[in-house]
């Protein structure tokens, strides 16, 4: 008897089990016609785990790019083809699930986000994705109600060009709704946040302290607006204490994956791994409670792990080594990426670098010839020319084959960087939702730079830019 794939099996497992591993290279090979094409090592087993039916399934693969039903052996596509060749391979064990209608489509893979800090905001800080500063401010202060005097508030996933107030939020709006709590509300770009005036009296920051280098605290007629951008954020850091346990990690990982697999994702990169994301990660896998595969870019385990002779591609398809993960400019949403020519209305303002070019040169070099796979991300034309001299450089001194550094973002470029991105072999990771979210914000780019941010189509079309981004 057939199950009901909605009470045995949901979207988001289905997709984990078996689109997930769909790519070209996968079924490379299959030929012609709707007959089964049997590819795995699963192959000469003779009936399958699992079968699923649909309208169409999109194999990824150009020689046969549909079919009608899929396989599934041991974790791995054992055949795909017609309704009636696949079910050739059920057997008493087999389970089967008819999606009649629908489309089946490999899983998608997020190739640059954050989801182990995602998902421990999601469950312990306050969101505040609303659309006024009134909002905000009451959400915070139901936190500040629940909390004793002098402990920390945090909110998150605040937009400053979303609010009915037509303005920003500020010091003084937190001042007003949180007066004895230090407070922050950090940006869904992760890049700014808005602090109180208690958190910058614990950080002992006036509006006469220095901005750092690669950071700054924002002032408007002398005082300080209670934006902090960058790496002058780094103040408040060992002020803030932790109040997320290791539960607490695995259990905002346990979250976040499920609603990924949920939408599709099957597999994503964590751009900037920490060791507490990594025993979240591991301690989730051994319990059963990862719902997608994970190519984990380093941040502070790279040190440890680099010297111990681990480097890219160590682990399984669950857990993954990649790359390691280094920031060298602002955001493109919090307009502080740094770019050649200055913001809009702001003659003096460039952006922010928060990595010098020899910094850039040093770590490159270090992680390149240790065998590593490199991000930076590099969201400006001006971070993404000193990028690129480096990656340039490694290569031409010591050659590896197709080392695939990244450039994060890579977000407002020019002809002649999308020219030397493809000689290189670099791989630019660009958000496609960018413009979605962020659209309104690009006045403050001009209409040059609009032109050229984001530019999906000139990146892949060009035919003196075409880089395949993967």
């Amino acid at each position: 008897m057939q199950e009901d794939p909605m009470k045995s099996l949901t979207r988001g497992q289905f997709l984990g089990a078996a689109a997930g591993t769909v790519g070209a290279g996968f079924l490379a090979g299959c030929e012609g016609g709707p007959g089964v094409v049997l590819r795995t090592d699963a192959s000469d087993a003779t009936t399958a785990d699992m079968i699923a039916h649909g309208r169409v399934i999109h194999t990824m693969d150009d020689a046969n790019a549909t079919a009608e039903s899929l396989a599934v052996k041991d974790g791995r596509f054992m055949a795909v083809g017609s309704r009636g060749d696949i079910d050739a391979l059920r057997g008493a064990g087999t389970r089967v699930f008819d999606h009649g209608d629908a489309v089946i489509t490999p899983g998608f893979i997020d190739a640059h986000t954050h989801p182990a800090g995602a998902g421990v905001r999601e469950l312990k800080d306050v969101n505040v994705d609303v659309r006024s500063i009134a909002e905000i401010k009451e959400l915070m202060a139901a936190r500040a109600r629940e909390t004793p005097p002098g402990e920390w508030i945090r909110g998150f996933k605040y937009d400053d060009t979303k609010l009915a107030e037509g303005r920003p939020l500020n010091r003084l709006d937190l001042d007003e709704a949180l007066p004895d709590h230090p407070a922050v509300v950090g940006h869904r770009g992760g890049h700014t946040s808005v602090y109180n005036s208690r958190a910058f009296a614990l950080a002992g920051v006036t509006a006469e302290t220095p901005d750092p280098q690669g950071g700054r605290f924002y002032r408007e007629d002398g005082e300080l607006t209670g934006l902090v951008a960058e790496r002058a954020n780094y103040v408040f850091s060992g002020l803030i204490p932790s109040t997320h346990t290791d539960d607490d990690r695995r259990a905002g990982v346990k979250l976040i994956t499920e609603l990924m697999a949920q939408a599709g994702l099957t597999s994503f990169h964590d751009a900037g791994t920490s060791s507490n994301s990594v025993e979240a990660y591991s301690a989730a896998y051994r319990n059963g409670e990862l719902s997608c595969r994970v190519y984990m870019m380093m941040r502070g385990p790279y040190e440890e792990l680099r010297p111990a002779g681990v480097s890219t591609g160590f682990g399984d398809e669950w857990l993954r080594v990649g790359g390691v993960k280094y920031g060298a400019d602002g955001s493109a949403s919090e307009r502080t990426m740094r770019m050649s020519t200055p913001y809009v209305g702001r003659p003096d303002d460039y952006g922010l670098l928060t990595m010098t070019r020899e910094a850039i040169h040093d770590v490159v070099e270090v992680a390149h010839r240790s065998g590593w796979q490199v991000g930076i991300h590099a969201n400006g034309d001006v971070t993404i020319g000193m990028v690129l001299d480096a990656y340039e450089r490694v290569q031409e001194l010591w050659p590896r084959p197709d080392p695939r550094h990244r450039i994060e973002h890579c977000s407002l470029v020019n002809p002649d960087l999308l020219a030397r991105i493809k000689a290189a072999g670099v791989v630019p990771t660009p958000f496609y939702t960018y413009a979605h979210y962020h659209g309104n914000k690009w006045v403050e780019y001009g209409p040059e730079k609009m032109e050229w941010m984001f530019a999906h189509r000139a990146d892949c079309q060009r035919p003196e830019s075409r880089q395949e981004i993967g």
